[in-house]
């Protein structure tokens, strides 16, 4: 006998509808599946035989073929137990035909028949609701998860004895346990900052811009407490944006537990110690990496030169094209990542430079550190800004500094300019803005087209370093409500270039 049952795989982060087709025949008793399978699910046979049998259902003493199809799709994951499972009961006539009409099945067994969570729910009840499905079998722990669309009618269930009951019409489904929200935590605010005016307009800035920072300076300077608070001042993603990111989080196993779409902008912060593979995303279940985990959010590199160059480099790609690409023989995942890239790192080695009187790096190591970053990652960073170390009157004093939420409210308010500005185009930020629109979006008069002349000599400035200013220039017009960009804005934009890789390094150093 023949049977059918739809299920779904994960290609990158969307759902692919994928069909399981079970058929019980005379002949040598055998279990064989097919379907240009990857070995967690050839080894379904083993589980799922063993699963069948502690369930209280005997395999029938015949040849049985499962396929899964499109046979050009390579499937991966521990998802397809269950739907397997189903399609054999169904094919050797213990659940009637008709009932998957318009359902999809997916969930991973245990040895004991039992039904196990798997990651990436969302993606395939998304692409379940957009052809068409009325209804989804999942695992009772990813309910909460398929229920964030609240468009499809979502069934959980805990077993195989279960799913055989509810396709049979002997179950009823348990009502949803009441979800309570997780007391949050302490919110880190901007006001927690003694001083620091310029590291707090770099961070203005780059957040109403979606702009990449470099913050260089000493050790306590407050790097790493600015770049914590930045979700702070970041408006809420909308509905496309929380639904990219929360598919991503899906299918790295993140969202587990959560009764709303991702609503605050992703805040990454890998060690210096991350791989390639771990930043990029890849492996042999290809998974999203840090890059793709920060989509519409911060990627924060603390220790910038303590990263490999390797990583350094990867990252040079998917901060011009906002996604990343896996090539894998079996095809290729696309993953987007379109993130405010913000590092820190010290001026030197020993973090003091150009403190003579406490650094004590020579030349040779000042070169060698320097070295650790190439020349096109600094130029990709849109704003760069060299801070010192917080005064004693700064921190002892008891000044009234500026709240994340009355620096937020400036941030949505340029935001909202920029979203009007390029309601026809395909990006909504300015750090997106195509060389070739620039000269449409921002007109410079004279008096700043020769100022801009001179800089881009003066600085031997490369045609990205130059677009940068411009955007980071339209960035500060829009904070200020200027519907130009004048030369206040471009000089502004300019300081936020001067601390570049080729102005860290002295003239003459005593050693070598």
């Amino acid at each position: 006998m023949y049977s059918e049952v739809q299920t779904a795989a994960i290609y990158g982060i969307d759902g692919v509808p994928i069909r399981v087709e079970a058929d019980v025949s005379d002949g040598l008793p055998a279990f064989q599946m097919v379907g240009y399978l990857g070995s967690e699910v050839r080894e379904a046979r083993e589980r799922v035989s063993t699963a069948l049998r502690n369930s209280g259902f005997s395999m029938p003493v015949k040849r049985i073929t499962v396929n899964l199809y499109p046979a050009d799709i390579k499937k991966s994951g521990t998802g397809f137990d269950l739907p397997v499972a189903l399609a054999i009961l169904t094919a050797i006539g213990v659940i009637p035909p008709d009932v998957f009409e318009e359902t999809v099945v997916i969930g991973e067994v245990n040895l004991q028949g039992n039904v196990c969570p798997i990651p990436g729910v969302l993606p395939i009840v998304a692409k379940a609701e957009e052809l068409g499905i009325k209804r989804i079998l999942v695992p009772a722990q990813n309910r909460v998860e398929a229920e964030l669309l609240g468009k499809i009618e979502v069934i959980p269930v805990e077993s195989i004895n279960g799913a055989v009951s509810y396709l049979t019409g002997t179950y009823e489904i348990p009502p949803r346990e009441e979800q309570r929200e997780a007391a949050e935590d302490h919110a880190p605010d901007f006001s927690e900052i003694k001083g620091q005016r310029v590291l707090k307009r770099a961070c203005e800035i780059a957040c109403a811009g979606m702009h990449n920072l470099l913050m260089i300076g000493p050790p306590g300077a407050g790097k790493s407490m600015a770049a914590k608070r930045l979700p702070s001042i970041l408006p809420e993603m909308d509905r496309k944006e929380q639904m990219e990111t929360s598919k991503i989080q899906s299918v790295a196993g993140l969202l587990s537990g959560a009764t709303t779409l991702s609503r605050r902008r992703p805040f990454r912060s890998p060690n210096h110690t991350a791989t390639l593979q771990g930043m990029a995303g890849g492996g042999t279940i290809p998974r999203p990496g840090e890059m793709s985990l920060a989509h519409n959010g911060v990627l924060f590199l603390d220790e910038l030169t303590e990263f490999s160059p390797q990583v350094l480099e990867v990252l040079r790609q998917p901060m011009e094209d906002h996604e990343i690409t896996i090539a894998r023989a079996n095809g290729s995942y696309r993953y987007p990542a379109k993130f405010m890239l913000v590092a820190a790192m010290n001026p030197c080695q020993c973090g003091y430079y150009p403190d003579r009187n406490r650094c004590r790096c020579t030349r040779r190591q000042l070169d060698r550190y320097l070295g650790r970053i190439s020349d096109p990652v600094i130029d990709r960073m849109d704003l760069a800004v060299g801070i010192n170390a917080v005064a004693f009157g700064e921190l002892s004093g008891d000044p009234k500094e500026e709240s994340s939420a009355k620096i937020r409210a400036r941030v949505e308010a340029a935001q909202k300019i920029q979203k009007e500005r390029y309601m026809t185009e395909s990006f909504r930020f300015n750090s997106a803005l195509p060389p070739g629109l620039i000269k449409r979006y921002v007109p410079l008069d004279k008096e700043a087209t020769d100022y801009m002349e001179e800089i881009f000599f003066r600085r031997n400035l490369t045609a990205r370093g130059y677009h940068k200013i411009l955007k980071v220039a339209r960035t500060i017009a829009d904070l200020s409500g200027k519907e130009r960009v004048d030369k206040a804005c471009l000089t502004e934009a300019v300081c936020y270039r001067s601390v570049e890789k080729r102005d860290w390094e002295p003239d003459e150093r005593n050693g070598d």
